[in-house]
């Protein structure tokens, strides 16, 4: 069976250092911190009292006020970057049939904050049950991706994928298979997350998964650093348009990269822990290299999980050992999140937007914050620190891992004919 070829025609982002995809970009190639002190609630009590919040961010010129009240933050975020992703590739004036337009939305967590306020003021109401008729559909977390179906009458296939932190890049390989099947022509694809409230950081501080460097908030993502103590809490949305290349080159599209492949696999180990060994890590990568048909030695770039947390930073990166052998030092290794902070179900979405760009500008983002060497992690990696740096990328991978073992990778290339 011939499979149809996917490319990527537009892209939004709304994310702790920028509120569309240029401003994301241009942020990520300049190395800048999206970390501050939390200015959403009062962090007196929390041991972590910073995180990546989304910055001055104001969706009435797209909602009006009833429809903002109906709308949980998480899927304003998904409102926000699918409406510009929508606009940058142009399907609601290209005639597509509004039946073969899908939407698949992740998220980690989903109304979280919806689900907070209104469980409080239960309990403050001396537990009388006086639930707002919106808590539901504010909270639910495939409410966003039924937003925006509704809201541009896309009526192709529609549903949310949930696997904690590997969400959206388990959303985008969905995706990837729906179209190279032909069962749609356009997927709006992506993951939205608005955890940055007091169950979520409360949550993650009992885990003991948040960092708590709190006299340094701006350096405190600092993956494969020696002194690295957790992830740092992040939101916001990113969203790919995801097209045969079939359609796109019927009606003209500008074409950013051409997704080519994705894998699958479990750690089958822990609840939050990932193998000791990385055996899950290296399945994913190897699974998502055979199923774009290439090798080890074509990959360029590698945007990992890469947490900040003790633990699993200097796991994946022997898994990339493991896969890539003497090529890994050939390789240029970045964690974007040492800027964007960890956006949970949204990470892998802002990940693969960090790797499409980078395959069309021929430019590795850096990772920032990385003072002393880990001893345990082979220093003759690029992991492209501090500065971002300039190659051909002809073929890019991002990994996403999550709570329950849960691992997905995907596989961008630089678009030919």
């Amino acid at each position: 069976m011939l499979l149809n070829r996917v490319v990527v025609t537009g892209i939004g982002a709304i994310t702790p250092i920028g509120n569309s995809a240029k401003e994301y970009w241009d942020s990520l190639i300049q190395g800048v911190s999206g970390a501050d002190f939390i200015t959403k609630f009062d962090t007196t009590h929390f041991k972590t009292k910073f995180a990546c919040e989304v910055k001055d961010f104001d969706i009435s010129s797209i909602l009006d006020k009833k429809e903002i009240k109906r709308f949980d933050l998480f899927s304003q975020y998904a409102i926000a970057a699918s409406e510009e992703a929508i606009i940058d590739a142009g399907i609601l004036s290209s005639g597509i049939d509004k039946k073969r337009i899908g939407v698949i939305w992740s998220s980690g967590i989903g109304g979280v904050e919806t689900f907070q306020d209104e469980v409080i003021k239960y309990a403050n109401n001396e537990r009388v049950p006086k639930f707002s008729p919106f808590f539901v559909p504010r909270m639910i977390v495939d409410i966003a991706a039924g937003h925006i179906s509704i809201r541009h009458g896309f009526r192709g296939m529609n549903f949310s994928v949930v696997s904690a932190c590997a969400s959206s890049t388990n959303a985008i390989i969905d995706a990837l298979n729906y179209l190279r099947l032909g069962r749609a022509d356009v997927i709006v694809c992506g993951g939205s997350e608005a955890s940055v409230n007091e169950v979520s950081i409360g949550g993650f501080n009992a885990l003991r998964a948040l960092s708590e460097r709190n006299d340094s908030p701006q350096t405190a993502s600092r993956p494969y650093d020696k002194d690295r103590d957790g992830f740092v809490m992040g939101e916001g949305a990113g969203c790919l348009i995801l097209e045969t290349l079939d359609s796109a080159q019927r009606r003209g599209a500008k074409i950013y990269a051409e997704l080519i492949g994705g894998g699958l696999s479990a750690d089958a180990y822990h609840l939050t822990a990932p193998h000791p060994d990385g055996e899950g890590a290296q399945d994913v990568m190897i699974d998502a290299i055979r199923d774009a048909n290439i090798e080890v030695t074509d990959i360029d770039y590698i945007n990992t999980h890469g947490t900040s947390t003790p633990l699993g930073d200097g796991i994946e990166i022997k898994a990339i050992e493991k896969v890539f052998g003497e090529q890994a030092h050939q390789l240029n290794i970045s964690s974007t999140k040492s800027m964007t902070g960890h956006l949970l179900g949204a990470a892998g979405i802002i990940e693969a937007i960090a790797c499409v760009m980078s395959v069309n500008h021929d430019i590795i983002p850096p990772t920032i914050n990385h003072e002393q060497r880990d001893e345990n992690i082979d220093p003759l990696l690029n992991f492209t620190i501090q500065n971002a740096q300039k190659r051909t990328v002809n073929y890019a991978l991002s990994n996403t891992f999550g709570f329950g073992g849960h691992n997905a990778s995907v596989i961008f290339k630089k678009f030919q004919q």
